[in-house]
């Protein structure tokens, strides 16, 4: 674990039982059921969690409807803790969208896991920020607006914790005004509950070869606003879920709008990353989703208040890596926990983060530490998150094989025999076959998309939008999107695929500019960045790295 960082002063450390990276709800569930499980044993344990956003809760963005079995089984008096999820499910509605009707989905055929009775609407970064105090309340230790950025090793090559990144370096990457050394946090056991492609995580999967019997992760991009409407139009508890228009039958994704809390609407949508025309926009998806009657009817006379954007995880069952690897677990979203048709992940994150703290609990009451913790891999597999995932395995590979129409209904008929026959169901399990960054087809193969232009009332631009989610970076650090060669985006991206960068970020990152030379120059205004990480799944080339910039920065969700 030594500083090998030239002339630069050693980093001060400290060393707990677990170190967890990542404050959103497996990060936090496990650290509330460590120090739990030490306090019934009247033991000592120390348990730390880092947080790269400025609090937490503030890089935390979901729908979200949350599944309460999680909770239930963390902290079973939740509601009786002033827990911000206080809005229950009334009412499911699905539809088929064309460009200006609407089919009714019926509700009876559809498989018992799709219902939403019983669950709960509301913030999931407010509920992320609850389970922080209930943490610290147990003695957990929180450090919000510090990124880890670099794994920590010991001299057998198992994880033992991890190094939060230097502040105060300038964009040429030499120390600034102000600078600092990072912190070592070494532990015993270390978990990385990072979310939807974690920098850190990503690292450890191609270390550890965690992946190598598993099909590639599936990803999708999440876009959302926050909108408070009339009081006449609200309805708290009805949860609304759309497909079809505006992507086409070949484009797989689909929308959500939830009413939850005080006249709030939950309004966003969703566009599978494995989508083949280069040309389009999913941003821009989502802005024209919104004109469409039985949406444009609900927002008129309201007033969005927040924006925010996320990659979210679509494999499931097959595309889970292995999640144990010496010193260390992958949890939650970095694991890739969502169940796609249900489009929730947070009760699977809570399971894993209790999962892993009574595996790592065990094993540090037995005297053991940085070894590879088998029995989370068998309790992730058989308990409750395998269970969840397994009955709908096949719903994303055959959406992507038989388009939206085709896809859903076979995947209907999939999780029916899943749900009846839960030993055998249709007895197979389809592969996701390539990942999304080849899904792209040639530029000259593919149709441009005119999409209209923004109203400013209804409809909005990226910068504009951005604004919303309070998105911030320290001036003159280094850009966080890393280049592996800086030439691909206009040598190969641009005339093979018309770089798709500069439509699939959310956040106006990337542009192709032309100089008064006539020649064509790539950007990056990385002071936008939103980190959803899309860049870094969606890349053609696979040339982008998304790693962390300085510790608090990105955006600063409130309600999301």
């Amino acid at each position: 674990m030594a500083d090998t960082d030239g002339d630069l002063p050693e980093r001060d450390g400290m060393d707990f039982d677990v170190v967890i990276v990542g404050a959103g709800p497996a990060g936090l569930a496990a650290a509330i059921r460590l120090r739990q499980l030490a306090e019934d044993a009247g033991q000592e344990l120390s348990v730390v969690v880092l947080e790269k956003g400025s609090e937490v809760g503030a890089h935390i963005l979901s729908g979200a409807v949350v599944d309460p079995s999680g909770l239930d089984r963390l902290l079973p008096d939740w509601r009786e803790r002033e827990c911000p999820l206080n809005t229950q499910v009334t009412e499911d509605r699905f539809y088929y969208l064309r460009p200006t009707g609407k089919i009714t989905l019926p509700n009876f055929p559809m498989p018992p896991l799709m219902n939403n009775h019983g669950n709960y609407v509301g913030s999931l970064g407010d509920m992320t920020r609850w389970l922080g105090e209930q943490a610290e309340a147990l003695g957990v230790e929180i450090y919000p607006g510090f990124a880890a950025s670099e794994v920590l090793y010991d001299e057998n090559g198992a994880v033992a914790g991890v190094a939060t990144g230097d502040m105060g370096v300038k964009a040429d990457g030499t120390p600034g005004d102000g600078f600092t050394r990072g912190m070592e946090l070494r532990g015993k056991y270390t978990f990385f509950a990072e979310g939807a492609r974690g920098s850190l995580s990503k690292g450890l999967i191609k270390k550890f070869s965690l992946d190598a019997d598993s099909d590639p992760q599936k990803f999708g991009i999440g876009i959302k606003e926050l909108w408070e409407i009339s009081p006449e139009k609200h309805t708290p508890g009805v949860v609304q879920h759309s497909f079809g228009w505006p992507l086409d039958n070949s484009t797989g994704g689909g929308s959500f709008l939830y009413h939850y809390g005080e006249n709030l609407v939950s309004i966003g949508f969703v566009v599978h990353l494995n989508y083949t025309n280069p040309y389009l926009n999913p941003y821009q998806e989502f802005q024209r989703f919104k004109t469409h009657p039985l949406v444009a009817e609900l927002l008129e006379g309201g007033r969005r208040i927040a924006y925010g954007a996320r990659a979210i995880t679509e494999g499931g069952w097959q595309s889970i890596p292995k999640l144990a690897f010496p010193g260390g677990l992958l949890l939650g979203c970095a694991a890739g926990f969502v169940n796609l048709p249900r489009i929730k992940g947070s009760h699977n994150a809570v399971h894993s983060g209790i999962e892993a703290a009574e595996s790592a609990f065990a094993a540090i009451s037995a005297e053991r530490s940085y070894d590879v913790l088998e029995d989370y891999e068998t309790r992730i597999r058989e308990g409750a998150v395998g269970k969840d995932l397994k009955t709908v395995r096949n719903a994303k590979p055959l959406w992507s094989k038989f388009g939206t129409i085709g896809g859903i209904m076979l995947a209907g008929m999939d999780m029916w025999a899943n749900t009846l026959l839960p030993k055998f169901g249709l007895g197979f399990t389809l592969s996701h076959g390539k990942p999304d960054y080849a899904s792209l087809t040639p530029k000259d193969e593919a149709t441009p998309i005119d999409y209209p232009k923004p109203d400013g009332k209804l409809t909005f631009d990226r910068l504009t939008n951005v604004s919303y989610s309070a998105t911030n970076h320290a001036e003159d650090q280094p850009v966080h999107l890393k280049l592996a060669d800086p030439k691909i985006p206009i040598e190969i991206n641009l005339p093979k695929w018309a770089e798709p960068a500069q439509r699939y970020c959310p956040a106006g990152v990337y542009e192709v500019l032309e100089g008064e030379d006539g020649k064509k120059r790539f950007q990056i205004n990385a002071q936008n960045c939103v980190h959803c990480k899309t860049c870094d799944i969606k890349d053609p080339s696979q040339n982008i790295n998304w790693v962390c910039p300085e510790g608090g920065g990105g955006p600063n969700y409130t309600g999301m």
